[in-house]
């Protein structure tokens, strides 16, 4: 499988490394956090490591840690912009059995 980026997400994250002026992608891991386990980790792929695995979705490379895979394996990411106060990315993450109350973290 993989973690993939929907055309709005991919035209956000293009958007993010123009104005940032360098990036090769969007890197996405997953940490130990919160009161279900895991949270989210979103950054600027700067460099490939030797575990990480990268995909390509509407041209943008995304960059996983093979840690971090095993969380998020089949993960879609979207960016949803609601109004111009509330917008951001939104993870589709088929592996989420749970999640807190106040949606910072999950358990697979």
């Amino acid at each position: 499988m993989a973690v993939t980026l929907t055309e709005s997400a991919a035209q956000r994250v293009n958007t993010m490394i123009s104005k940032r002026g360098s990036g090769m992608g969007l890197r996405v891991a997953t940490r130990v956090s919160g009161c279900a386990g895991f949270a989210y980790v979103v950054d600027y792929a700067d460099a490939i490591g030797d575990d990480d695995q990268v995909f390509e979705s509407y041209g943008v490379k995304v960059v996983v840690d093979g840690k971090s895979l095993q969380n998020i394996d089949g993960m879609e990411i979207d960016y949803v912009r609601e109004s111009l106060l509330n917008e951001g990315f939104e993870f589709n993450n088929p592996k989420v059995k749970d999640s807190c109350g106040c949606g910072e973290s999950f358990t697979v």
